[in-house]
């Protein structure tokens, strides 16, 4: 039987960013779970929000782990605007609430805090 972690998150961007990521998302889009993404219809202001919300295949995890470190990375337009940021909640089935932690330029991997345990239920 396979086992499934429940991934939703979000990711804070700039408009140039907010491009680079589309690509590094059509790069790797595996017509099945690359579908979880959602896009702002339009940008407003100067930050976008860019989401993710799936059940995805164990062995699938690293595969969006991957896109996430990619775009981690991605220089931001302007030098007062932050690196990418942003807050993934992993539910594994077997082993519980983790955290996905974006900033500083990477993805920091980290157990779920006590205050996000009801979303392992």
């Amino acid at each position: 039987m396979a086992v499934y972690v429940s991934v939703r998150g979000w990711l804070e961007c700039d408009g140039s960013q907010l491009a680079a990521l589309k690509k590094i998302i059509a790069g790797n889009t595996d017509e099945h779970y690359s579908g979880g993404w959602g896009f702002p219809v339009r940008r407003f202001n100067w930050t976008s929000y860019v989401f993710y919300g799936g059940d995805v295949r164990e062995e699938s995890v690293s595969w969006l782990l991957d896109q996430l470190t990619e775009m981690a990375a991605l220089p931001a337009e302007h030098e007062d605007f932050p690196k990418m940021q942003g807050l993934f909640m992993l539910t594994h089935e077997v082993e519980g609430l983790v955290e996905w932690q974006v900033r500083d330029g990477g993805v920091h991997v980290v157990p779920g805090g006590g205050s996000h345990q009801y979303l392992g239920n």
